[in-house]
């Protein structure tokens, strides 16, 4: 069989992470390379014997020997560069947030369904069994109607231009745990509220809270009956010394039971001369010089579906959308002290 080409846009650290899961993932080869700069696509190319490299993404998607790019760039420059690979009939596996304001998500969800090209946008969280297991989960009726969800998803302090200077802890981490609220419910939320709290003079507030209400909490019965409430907790400003690379769990509480993701023990501890650590097990970690984990299964799929022509149902164009959209109401809240309504734009039929 034919090996599917594969580029990376984008060779920052995860671009790069991108591409030692390509190299690792059977019947994919790693074709190009696109940087902000001729050197560090070089640097990048020689990294990864990736066979072209180059600093105009548009070069790249010109190229005939490229069938699938990964878009890992700043998230504000995802839709001109996955709404031009579409155009060029590439299929494109785009990094979250899918775009940077709920136009232009609507805009990249309709180039997908015109598109003989692909577009998932890689909510890895879809792909980390805990997740999938608890999905599973739910939807056998385990613990009966979902009424409260409680998220957090909180780092350690880093430098401000490393994070708080690129995106909010609300679109960055909270959008993952936004989607899958909406996932394990079925259905988006008809209200938002939000506050953000700013420590650090940076572009974004060094954390943020949002509580979703899904469905109308009102006194009519009907309503009382499928309401539930989700809080989504981002804090980017954990001690620099917090042993957890990402302190993260979620916690579902259902009429006939409850049950936690926990991804923030990952099942190994180290303690050296630097303090005590827990090291990523699950979504991307090294393994005798190969990328493992929710990544590997997530590029896999992808693979797997544009080898076979079908488009990818983990996660469509529309749920990571609708993702923005909603952390979008959130910051919308924050900044307006005022609780937002949301309406779905693609209700489920």
């Amino acid at each position: 069989m034919k090996p599917l080409r594969w580029a990376i846009i984008g060779m920052g650290r995860f671009g790069r992470i991108h591409a030692q899961v390509v190299r690792s993932t059977p019947g994919v080869t790693l074709s190009a390379v696109c940087a902000r700069t001729a050197e560090n696509a070089a640097a990048a190319a020689a990294e990864t014997q990736a066979g072209f490299a180059c600093a105009d993404y548009r070069e790249l998607l010109a190229r005939d020997d490229v069938d699938v790019v990964t878009i890992a760039t700043h998230w504000k420059d995802h839709f001109e560069i996955a709404r031009t690979a579409l155009e060029r009939g590439k299929h494109v596996l785009l990094e979250k947030p899918m775009a940077a304001n709920s136009d232009e998500c609507r805009q990249l969800t309709a180039a997908a369904q015109r598109a003989a090209g692909f577009l998932m946008v890689g909510h890895v969280c879809r792909f980390d069994p805990r997740v999938v297991l608890a999905k599973q989960a739910i939807d056998e009726g385990r613990i009966g109607r979902i009424i409260s969800m409680h998220a957090k998803r909180n780092l350690p302090v880093a430098p401000g231009p490393l994070r708080l200077d690129k995106i909010s802890p609300l679109m960055g981490d909270g959008v993952h745990d936004a989607d899958l609220m909406m996932w394990f419910l079925g259905r988006a939320p008809s209200r938002v509220y939000a506050r953000c709290v700013r420590v650090d003079d940076f572009a974004y507030p060094d954390l943020g809270w949002a509580m979703l209400e899904f469905g109308d909490l009102s006194h009519e019965k009907a309503s009382r009956e499928n309401g539930a409430l989700g809080v989504i907790e981002t804090v980017w400003r954990l001690p620099a010394n917090t042993p957890t690379t990402i302190d993260a769990t979620m916690e579902v509480i259902g009429t006939e039971g409850q049950l936690t993701i926990d991804c923030g023990h990952a099942g190994l501890a180290i303690l050296d001369s630097k303090g005590l650590k827990y090291p990523d097990t699950a979504y991307w970690p090294e393994v005798y010089g190969q990328r493992m984990g929710a990544l590997a299964q997530e590029i896999a799929y992808f693979a797997q579906c544009v080898r076979e022509g079908k488009r990818p149902e983990i996660i469509t164009p529309p749920e990571a959308a609708r993702a923005v959209m909603l952390m979008e109401a959130a910051e919308r809240a924050a900044a307006t002290g005022t609780p937002q309504e949301f309406q779905d734009a693609w209700p489920a039929h």
